[in-house]
């Protein structure tokens, strides 16, 4: 590898930082590790992307892409390959507001995005925070406060325009190369790189927000009971649960203006356990949920390793490990699917998990932890029927399958074979 070498054959003063450059401490991260690439490229355009994926391959450099850096995978980054940086590449515009459409470049963040949306009285179901990057999400899948009511973010893509990885741009739909345009909705990395992303935003005047906190010790089957109430609520209504010690922290979000139905809809959940706080709505923009204050530069500040895993129902024996695991010092979160999400047919995209109740997250903040979340996850993982790939911090072969189930796999192999023969962008798929 020759990161200097690679670098001086990338056209465009400026363009390539490397780690001398002043400008690197705040381009070689993400969120939640420090990596320390031989070179980072920040691209302004399919050429700069073109030149980067050429060095990459010529110099025998392991590539990663990055459009915010927030990544919880950390794969938006990496230890001695090349980075393209897509942060330079950030327009949000409303091209046909009464179709609903707009366009966005995949270095945006979610907070731009909803704040130019705002004005419209429109949004995009997108993550949980303004400081995550538009092409990671929105290429991986996309489970947000809207999730439930307006299904994943990859659903509501149109259109986009990407680099393959001989450097050709495409514009992919659903009538012009339908094949890469299944591929780019929950694995675009194995394809290509997205550069510009044409989505159908959904009407939405507010939304209400509810936060309160619930007792879960003393409570009987308290994340059996959550979980059927889930799997029966309105579309509307998208929760998370988040769970240290013995208490449960509670967001709820009802997609729209109509606090009456959306406190009718919650009400179930309060008899889970105590409630401390009010489990009162609040009407606020979508905006507020995901607001451009969440921006900040993403340099390794939170260290952490995550794992993942989707459950059809949580049994006593997945609650039982679940509240263990958060009495036992590890960030435990639930965060409702269903609703729209299962819409859209298994095979539609190259995010099949479209069945499943409830997203399992769980979270140590200090290395040491590992292996206490490990045998957790050990423990868990006969009830996992899926899984979602940004949020596996260190994935293996059976997140792998949990994430991508085998006819998926398959077909994107097929696709790797046919529009990356050379393996240019083989570091960035996962393996079986």
């Amino acid at each position: 590898m020759n990161a200097p070498v690679a670098g001086a054959a990338l056209q465009g003063a400026g363009k390539v930082v490397l780690p001398q450059d002043r400008r690197y401490p705040l381009l070689r991260s993400t969120y939640t590790s420090v990596s320390s690439p031989s070179c980072v490229v920040l691209a302004t355009g399919v050429d700069d992307i073109r030149d980067a994926l050429r060095a990459a391959d010529d110099h025998g450099l392991a590539l990663a892409v990055r459009s915010g850096g927030h990544s919880l995978s950390g794969s938006s980054s990496n230890d001695g390959g090349l980075v393209v940086d897509l942060s330079q590449m950030s327009a949000v515009r409303v091209v046909d507001r009464g179709r609903r459409l707009v366009r966005v470049q995949p270095g945006a963040r979610w907070g731009a995005v909803a704040e130019a949306l705002r004005p419209h009285r429109l949004a995009i179901s997108s993550g949980n925070f303004g400081n995550v990057g538009v092409g990671g999400l929105a290429t991986g899948g996309g489970i947000g406060w809207l999730v439930r009511s307006a299904g994943l973010t990859i659903d509501h893509i149109r259109e986009v325009r990407l680099v393959l990885a001989d450097g050709s741009p495409v514009t992919a739909n659903a009538t012009q190369h339908p094949d890469l345009f299944w591929a780019v909705r929950g694995a675009a990395s194995q394809v290509g790189i997205v550069v510009d992303f044409l989505f159908e935003a959904v009407d939405l005047p507010g939304v209400g927000i509810a936060r309160f906190e619930v007792g879960l010790a003393k409570s009987r089957r308290p994340l059996v009971q959550w979980d059927f109430l889930v799997r029966h609520a309105p579309r509307e209504l998208t929760l998370e649960l988040q769970m240290q010690g013995q208490t449960g922290a509670v967001t709820a979000v009802w997609a729209g203006t109509d606090l009456e139905a959306a406190a009718a809809a919650l009400a179930p959940f309060t008899g889970i356990g105590p409630v401390r706080g009010s489990a009162r709505f609040r009407t606020v923009p979508y905006a507020a949920l995901v607001p451009r204050s969440h921006e900040h530069p993403n340099v390794g500040q939170q260290r952490a390793v995550t794992h993942n895993g989707m459950v059809d129902t949580v049994t006593n024996e997945v609650e039982s490990t679940v509240l263990d695991a958060a009495a036992g010092g590890v960030f435990m979160q639930f965060r409702s699917l269903g609703g729209a999400i299962s819409d859209i047919p298994a095979d539609a995209t190259s995010y099949a998990n479209r069945h499943q109740s409830e997203l399992i997250i769980g979270t140590v903040f200090h290395p040491g932890d590992e292996p206490h979340l490990d045998r957790v996850w050990n423990r868990l993982r006969p009830a996992f029927t899926g899984a979602y790939f940004n949020f596996e911090t260190r994935p293996t072969a059976t997140t792998s399958r949990l994430a991508f189930p085998p006819d998926t796999w398959r077909r994107l192999h097929q696709l790797r074979q046919r529009y990356d023969p050379q393996s240019v962008l083989s570091s960035m798929a996962p393996r079986l």
